[in-house]
């Protein structure tokens, strides 16, 4: 860990019992050395829920997280909400519930100055999504202010990160660029528990993807590991309080974030550490956190702790929870992608997607996903989901 790590506490300083030499033998001073004490241990909350219950557990599970040491309410706050895909589908976008009971938590808490905030994609309309996942309702129901990132007026403004970058200084040369209303802001993520195809799975981390990138962010999936490190930074650089809270009332397995298949897992997680949240997710969805290359990166990298021995779960004991998901499958589209970011079609990459033509992939997407994947399975499975308590509570909404 580094000196800059969240979670580091230097102690004291102590005097060496020893003297120093001197080359004139004059009085010699005491030697001070400083004392490193053992690394604080994240704590990331894991909190049992039902339908009935689901408000007061997400109190509950912020609170269990700290989250009055890491959010002052004299600061606005930006919830960062998340949209995967403009139509429901269990475990891909921020629950109603999920955003209903941060909000009342919040509130609660005394943070009043709250503002959700939408981003769009090349493949998935914010407008859209936020009225078809129920956000719509629970903003209009408690009276949050919204920003859409990537539309007017909100504006992107350059931004020269303190720290050296591992790949965005390169995606990026003419100079990256930020929402300006981030600076200076609080921000709690809103991810759900699913997989992902290039991340294996995705979670707060990822979440700040579709927050801090504008719609050009489809460049930096060859790297997208190192680009989820760097954006971590520049949070760490621009935000004076973190948080996530992530749902795992559905969680996603397969060929996420959308061609998924789902399970009611009823848990609720919240953290402060971006990293840690993100591997005790991994560590019960059957994963090695470690072993998923943007955790270990961060990690190492000293932006949060990625190794599961070294944090505290509070709650739930979820030592011997392992759900078995699998990170490996793809789509017809993304093995596709897959060919063009990592295999033998990579020196075609800028032509297919960073020029004029790219288009034609956003239109191929929208075919498979929307056209072909959703009237062939999505629809059934979605069906299925709203047939359950948690489906009778979105259609509540």
């Amino acid at each position: 860990m580094q000196a800059n790590d969240p979670h580091f506490r230097a102690s004291p300083v102590r005097e060496d019992p020893g003297t120093a030499p001197t080359p004139d033998s004059a009085p010699r001073s005491p030697v001070v050395s400083p004392v490193v004490s053992p690394v604080v241990s994240p704590v990331v909350s894991v909190v049992a829920t039902r339908p009935e219950t689901v408000l007061e557990d997400y109190d509950r599970a912020m609170h269990l997280a700290g989250i009055s040491q890491y959010l002052s309410p004299d600061v606005a706050t930006l919830l960062k909400i998340n949209i995967s895909w403009q139509h429901w589908f269990p475990a891909c976008s921020t629950t109603p519930w999920q955003l209903e009971g941060v909000i009342r938590a919040l509130r609660k808490a005394g943070h009043d100055d709250l503002i959700g905030a939408h981003n769009g994609t090349v493949v998935v309309d914010s407008y859209e999504g936020e009225v078809k996942n129920k956000h719509k309702a629970v903003q209009d129901l408690l009276n949050l202010p919204t920003v859409h990132l990537d539309t007017p007026p909100n504006e992107w403004v350059d931004y020269k990160p303190k720290a050296q970058m591992l790949v965005l200084d390169d995606i990026f040369p003419e100079g990256i660029q930020v929402p300006k209303i981030f600076a200076g802001k609080n921000i709690v993520h809103l991810p759900t528990m699913k997989t992902h195809v290039f991340t294996t799975m995705t979670g707060a981390m990822k979440n700040a993807f579709g927050g801090l990138l504008h719609r050009k962010r489809h460049w930096t999936h060859s790297v997208i590991h190192e680009t989820l490190v760097d954006l971590l930074t520049i949070q760490q650089e621009i935000h004076p309080g973190i948080f996530a809270v992530m749902d795992g009332t559905f969680a996603g397995d397969g060929p996420g974030p959308r061609a998924m298949r789902w399970h009611i897992k009823d848990r609720i997680l919240a953290s402060a550490d971006q990293v840690a949240i993100d591997a005790v997710a991994a560590h019960m969805m059957g994963f090695d956190p470690m072993s998923i290359k943007f955790i270990r990166l961060a990690h190492e990298r000293g932006l949060g702790c990625g190794d599961i021995s070294r944090i505290e779960v509070v709650g739930e004991d979820i030592s011997q929870v392992n759900w078995g998901f699998s990170g490996v499958e793809n789509t017809l589209a993304s093995r596709g992608q897959k060919l063009i970011y990592w295999g033998p079609l990579n020196f075609l990459e800028k032509v297919l997607l960073r020029s004029p033509i790219a288009s034609l992939a956003y239109l191929a997407s929208n075919l498979y996903h929307n056209g072909y994947w959703l009237k062939t399975h999505g629809r059934r499975r979605i069906n299925a989901a709203l047939k359950t308590e948690w489906g009778e509570l979105f259609k509540s909404y």
